[in-house]
């Protein structure tokens, strides 16, 4: 039911894309915009629906791997995804030392999920486990496909507004050009409204996915210690923030980058130390882990 409304969530967020994107270009351009936009709208979210997969894992460097070269990851994933009914994805591993991991693609038959190098040296085979289940929550709960449409809507509103200001589009059938202080507005706000996109829809997704993800491996401490160890190594060795990586940081299992400042009012992810508290909590109800290697 669950992966049902998020594949609602998304027609209606590619709807209201296609929706926003044309009103702008006809806005702007007149009959000529109204074309451009289309085109951009036809491009944007077929490669946020296609090819989101491969943008996020060559943002990280990740590279495919081999159950010979990682047999433990194999073997947790293997038992999760087939403990849960569904395909295995695909995994990687990316050379990063900040420990972090996330899930990609657009539903369980086309996921992968990607751990950094760094993740698999401070985590334990449970707590490396209980992030495992976190990702594949992503992908069965089809987030990860709300994720990319949502940084695939922010890039094109972000996209449009700088479009606007440095293209001479003209502003109707009268050849006036687009109002000068429309388009600085537009400018302003464009990357706030990719900031705020990102922001609801990623923020709640994280809670959702940590409960779910510790019902799939039967414990929710060991995700508890894990992200207390994954946070503390994101801040010791947070990623440069640069175009190749802002995109796909809302993937991420923690926010990549340094925290505070500005910078935290428009984070994708939800506090680590409510995370944390949210599955103590869950822990304290459901009694003894059951988890066994």
């Amino acid at each position: 039911m669950h992966s049902h409304r998020n594949g609602l969530k998304t027609a209606a967020l590619l709807g209201l894309l296609t929706a926003l994107i044309l009103g702008v270009g006809y806005a702007l351009g007149g009959s000529g915009g109204l074309v451009v936009a289309v085109l951009i709208s036809l491009a944007m979210n077929a490669g946020s629906y296609f090819w989101s997969d491969k943008l996020a894992l060559r943002s990280m460097r990740a590279k495919p791997v081999t159950e010979a070269e990682f047999p433990a990851l194999y073997q947790m994933v293997r038992e999760l995804s087939t403990s849960a009914g569904q395909p295995m994805p695909r995994l990687y591993v990316s050379p990063t030392m900040q420990p972090n991991a996330f899930a990609t693609g657009r539903n369980p038959q086309h996921a992968a999920v990607a751990v950094t190098t760094g993740i698999t040296q401070i985590l334990d085979y449970r707590e490396l486990r209980g992030v495992i289940g976190h990702e594949l929550s992503h992908v069965y709960n089809r987030d990860i496909l709300i994720s990319s449409v949502a940084a695939g809507l922010a890039g094109i509103i972000t996209m449009l507004s700088y479009f606007a200001w440095f293209l001479p589009i003209g502003g109707g059938d009268d050849d006036d050009g687009p109002n000068p202080a429309a388009l600085l507005l537009m400018l302003i706000l464009g990357p706030i409204a990719a900031s705020v996109i990102q922001l609801a829809i990623s923020r709640n997704r994280e809670y959702a996915a940590d409960a779910s993800g510790a019902t799939i491996t039967r414990d929710p401490l060991a995700l508890a210690s894990a992200l207390r160890k994954i946070h503390e190594g994101t801040q010791r060795l947070p990623l440069p923030a640069d175009n190749r990586l802002t995109s796909t940081a809302h993937l991420m299992i923690d926010n990549p980058f340094k925290g505070g400042g500005l910078a935290g009012l428009f984070s994708t992810h939800p506090p680590m130390q409510e995370r944390v508290r949210r599955l103590e909590q869950m822990a304290q109800n459901s009694g003894p882990v059951q988890f066994q290697r």
